[in-house]
């Protein structure tokens, strides 16, 4: 059938009175094409990490399994070392040279660190009018083998590299690397380490404390990011094991499984901890009389701690002679269990305070392994210091100070880390928010579930939140930390990436579908490097969902929300005929809508909205299904989205 068109001309007029006609309606910074246009991955699917964001069947990474002979001097805060890394290359490439990393080095008066610190405050990672200048002291390096020989390498503030006599082969070839190192703890460790001073003895926290591989991946080859203090870290899987020297009077607890308990503890402390293995109630190890007891110890001037752990990123350990120590079971879904326990000065014992720590820990791995995946270390320790909360692998470091809700927030954090990124292996020091925003989202959850919702708290609306987390000076979560404002690591790292997978998960996909595609994810990339974009699509795949607008407005992106109502109007002027209520979205990121309206007579409705709505507009209207005069109307009465501005968000009647 032959069809009339009219001329091109004629429509590309109508059509620019049209828009000219709707953009005069509102004053709206909205591009839909910007947010909804399709976003190119920065990373293309390949042999190794496939389409759907899981590991492709070319998937490879390297191995570093260590040995660690180490003993603490109390007195001067001396800790010497010797290493041996077995590293096995399983990447497609051979390799000339290798890249560690030397953390302690930041402590260096010299450091790129610390030259970044602040002359007017003081910044987590350090305090520029500090004296204290450490650093590692490298003793030796050898490649060992049949003929061991002194390697040839060069440091560079917090890297070494190691040139090799001849190339690792590629796909499986495997070399040994012996190092001795010493360095003195500080006591201020970047928030991350450190000596706590108490009535009984110092207690040191000891971490980042010896020559480590940098992860050579299929993404960046080697990465060689320093360590500068706000980035984390970025390791391979391994398997430890370690040995630590101490004074007789020292507690030591580690990462792992002590393997020679009848040489370091006495024969009461044994038994204790085989009844905390079978106990859901909290029993103690050492009690606060004991700690000034010398028979609580065995004798001799030092002891020697053996521990192991398997495919572990990393090992830390305590060592103090003020240990009071408390242990109970954590039953797991499968039906195995592992040991709880918590270390702390006599001055952190109370009900409110450390002498419920344990039950913290007990409670944060039971409830995080039946939410997501189960916990894989035999022991979890909790350390009282003067660290304010940092995570390792089966330990971590928490304020002594700390009680009661903060208490089980921190625990319940740093354990939380367990998952990310301790199982689920991603790159800190480039995406600090796939571990800390991760670790967020699923705290908020577990306030509710410990204890019948104890520390569950009444959230603060987004009419607050909103201006804090979307400031103007804000900045994108997808920014390095090292490259973040100080003080917008809170924000763009923890709370901001925190509530927006609380938002996929409430408002956009709903608990079910959100909760199976994060399962998946953790499942997928266990003990893997995922990065970024193989998260975003792992969501999207599992979820059935294209939220490529999300990441992009959340995540990548750093824009704002405000939704707003234009008018209410009765069909023909007439109430009995309905209302339409116009409403607008006037900046760059949009949402679902909630409309929230009530009738003169008190009859109320809710009608919600799909993000689609903003596909191609900025404007859009809704038919309400009343039939009386309305009393008000209202976008998102209960503040769930970062509305920046809430006063454009109702209308009331006449």
């Amino acid at each position: 059938m032959l069809k009339k068109f009219l001329p091109l001309s004629f429509l590309f007029i109508l059509s620019l009175a049209a828009v000219a006609q709707k953009d005069a309606t509102v004053n709206s910074k909205y591009d839909p094409h910007v947010l909804f246009s399709p976003l190119p991955y920065s990373m293309e699917s390949n042999i190794y990490r496939a389409a759907s964001g899981e590991p492709n069947i070319g998937y490879w990474q390297n191995r570093a399994d260590y040995k660690i002979t180490a003993s603490l001097n109390d007195v001067t805060h001396e800790i010497t070392g010797s290493v041996i890394i077995s590293y096995k290359n399983n990447s497609p490439q051979a390799l000339p040279f290798l890249w560690l990393q030397l953390d302690q080095n930041l402590f260096n008066k010299d450091s790129r660190g610390q030259s970044r610190m602040p002359l007017d405050s003081r910044s987590r990672y350090g305090d520029s009018k500090s004296d204290f200048n450490g650093g590692y002291k490298i003793a030796s390096v050898q490649i060992m083998g049949d003929n061991t020989t002194d390697a040839n390498y060069i440091i560079s503030d917090t890297r070494m590299q190691i040139r090799l006599p001849k190339p690792i082969a590629a796909n499986g070839d495997s070399i040994k690397i012996k190092i001795g190192y010493a360095f003195t703890l500080p006591e201020e460790g970047a928030d991350r380490a450190g000596i706590l001073k108490t009535i009984n003895g110092d207690i040191f926290a000891v971490a980042q404390w010896y020559p480590r591989m940098c992860v050579y991946d299929d993404v960046e080859g080697w990465n060689t990011l320093p360590y500068l203090g706000a980035g984390e870290f970025y390791l391979e899987y391994g398997d430890f094991d370690v040995s630590i020297t101490v004074p007789a009077s020292h507690i030591v607890v580690a990462s792992g499984v002590l393997q020679n308990p009848t040489e370091v503890l006495t024969a009461t402390q044994i038994q204790r901890l085989e009844d905390a293995k079978k106990s859901d109630k909290v029993i103690m190890i050492r009690t606060e009389k004991e700690v000034t007891d010398p028979s609580s110890r065995p004798a001799g001037n030092t002891l020697t701690w053996h521990f192991k752990m398997y495919n572990a990123r990393d090992v830390s350990w305590a060592s103090s002679k003020s240990f009071m120590w408390d242990a109970a079971r954590i039953n797991l879904p499968s039906g195995k269990t592992a040991l709880a326990m918590s270390v702390y000065p006599f001055e952190a014992a109370g009900r409110s305070k450390w002498s419920r720590a344990t039950e913290y820990v007990k409670g944060s791995i039971e409830n995080y392994s039946k939410r997501w995946y189960e916990f894989p270390y035999p022991v979890a320790v909790n350390v009282a210091t003067n660290v304010n909360g940092m995570e390792y692998p089966g330990i971590v470091f928490c304020n002594s100070k700390s009680e009661g809700s903060s208490l089980f927030g921190v625990v319940d954090h740093e354990f939380g880390h367990t998952w990310f990124p301790m199982i689920v292996g991603s790159n800190e020091r480039k995406y600090g928010w796939m571990d800390e925003g991760f670790n967020t989202f699923m705290n908020g959850l577990a306030k509710v579930d410990f204890n019948n919702g104890e520390y569950n708290e009444t959230p603060r609306g987004m009419d607050v939140m909103a201006q804090y987390e979307f400031s103007d000076h804000s900045e994108p979560i997808l920014t390095a930390p090292d490259a973040m404002k100080e003080n917008n690591i809170s924000v763009a790292l923890y709370y901001k990436p925190g509530y927006g997978l609380e938002l996929l998960r409430n408002q956009i996909l709903g608990p079910d579908r959100f909760d199976y595609a994060f399962r998946t994810y953790i499942q997928r990339w266990a003990y893997k490097h995922p990065t970024p974009w193989d998260f975003f699509r792992t969501m999207n795949n599992v979820a059935g969902e294209d939220l490529t607008w999300f990441w992009k407005e959340w995540f990548i992106e750093n824009y704002k929300l405000d939704q707003s109502i234009v008018s209410v109007d009765y069909e023909n002027n007439n109430e009995a005929n309905g209302a339409v209520v116009t409403i607008a979205n006037l900046d760059q990121m949009a949402m679902p809508v909630i409309l929230y309206y009530e009738t003169e007579s008190g009859k109320s409705g809710t009608i919600n909205l799909p993000v689609e709505v903003w596909n191609n507009t900025n404007t859009w209207k809704v038919k309400l299904p009343t039939t009386e005069k309305l009393k008000s109307v209202v976008i998102d009465p209960d503040k769930i989205f970062p509305d920046m501005n809430f006063s454009n968000n109702s209308w009331r009647g006449e």
